[in-house]
């Protein structure tokens, strides 16, 4: 497996941070459009966590807990997203049948450094993905892992479509997602979310590597007031479902 190369001066730029989220700041602080500066692919989720985002080809979608996807306004605000443009000369790894730990796997082998970021594209056919979102919350807001309980999940078969996401470094844990993670988006747009797991048929997998990564704290609402304590390890691995170290 060719190793993920690192552009010099490419960015992963992340509106706030996942822990915020752990705690129940669920209120949209970032405009999609402000976002979109940053990238031409990201994932994230909406306002009061009604919908997970998908950037893909520089459009924004999001995918409701009903299992829909439709595209999101540019100036819808958003409490979390992760940007990055991906390298037009990234690498295409042939994907055959494998699971998700084995594309797990293939991720490891293709990392440029354990201690860099990336980001993940595969586009190809899919024989079952297991997707989930939230039902939208009112405040007072509890904390994601309650209401992870109440997620919604789907389960899609013989789809084509795309997995976007990023692998993250372990020390940036409670920052970000540690390891994997990764949303789908059907190729007819009519489905998609956060991937609780997936059995690839066929795909290309390419891996962008980034040295710079830009962290955009909120400057109202919330966050300002937030006890962030950094010790949320064991409730981010249970709320993603399955993240990889």
């Amino acid at each position: 497996m060719t190793r993920a190369a690192i552009r010099p001066g490419a960015t992963l730029t992340q509106f706030s941070v996942i822990e915020a989220l752990m705690v129940g700041d669920y209120d949209g602080v970032f405009r999609m459009r402000d976002a979109l500066r940053f990238g031409d692919v990201g994932i994230g989720c909406t306002d009061r966590i009604e919908a997970e985002v998908v950037v893909l080809d520089g459009r924004p979608w999001q995918c409701r807990s009903d299992g829909s996807c439709s595209p999101l306004d540019p100036d819808a605000l958003l409490p979390f997203v992760e940007m990055c443009h991906l390298d037009p000369d990234a690498t295409v790894h042939p994907l055959g049948e494998i699971t998700h730990d084995e594309l797990a796997a293939a991720v490891d082998g293709a990392l440029a450094s354990r201690n860099h970021f990336h980001a993940i594209r595969v586009d190809g056919e899919f024989s079952w993905v297991r997707i989930r979102a939230t039902p939208a919350q009112t405040p007072p807001y509890r904390p994601l892992a309650e209401v992870a309980k109440e997620q919604v999940e789907h389960e899609l078969v013989e789809m084509t479509g795309t997995l976007i996401g990023f692998w993250s470094p372990s020390i940036y844990q409670g920052i970000t997602v540690a390891g994997l993670h990764l949303h789908f988006l059907a190729d007819d747009r009519s489905t998609g979310g956060h991937v609780l797991d997936v059995v690839t048929t066929r795909g290309a997998m390419r891996i962008s590597a980034y040295a710079n990564f830009d962290l955009r704290l909120p400057e109202s609402g919330a966050f300002l007031g937030s006890s962030l304590s950094g010790d949320l390890d064991a409730e981010i691995v249970a709320v993603e479902g399955r993240t990889a170290h």
